[in-house]
């Protein structure tokens, strides 16, 4: 299957090949993201996590293919809505690095949960 990692996160740079280390922050990784969708990639999961205090986790990764049809504007909106939400949010509050390994061990699992569902999915086709 042809996707990339993008990723802050060490644990996951450790783990897997197919990543795109991001050296930087979470906010580094989203625009990342975005510039690869408007590439014509395509998202395969969704930038944000799925509760406000992974907002403020200093670790973010997110899984994107290769564009497979046509320019997907949906996805180009998804990530640049994402954006606006994640600097929205951090206007008032800062990464909690405090806990930053904390974070990297929910990111990775987060992760590996989402490439099992991208992997049984692409076998079921």
């Amino acid at each position: 299957m042809g996707y990339l990692i993008v990723s802050n996160n060490p644990m996951v740079k450790e783990k897997f090949d197919n990543v795109y280390f991001i050296e930087g922050t979470s906010r580094e990784v989203l625009e990342k993201v975005r510039d690869l969708v408007h590439e014509g990639f395509e998202l395969m999961t969704h930038p944000l996590g799925a509760s406000l205090r992974m907002m403020f986790s200093p670790c973010f990764s997110v899984v994107v293919k290769e564009k497979q049809g046509e320019f997907n504007y949906f996805h180009t909106e998804i990530i640049e809505s994402s954006i606006e939400k994640y600097n929205q949010h951090m206007e008032v509050r800062e990464e909690d690095v405090e806990n930053s390994k904390d974070y990297a061990v929910v990111d990775y699992k987060l992760l590996e949960s989402a490439l099992g569902e991208i992997n049984n999915n692409a076998m079921s086709f």
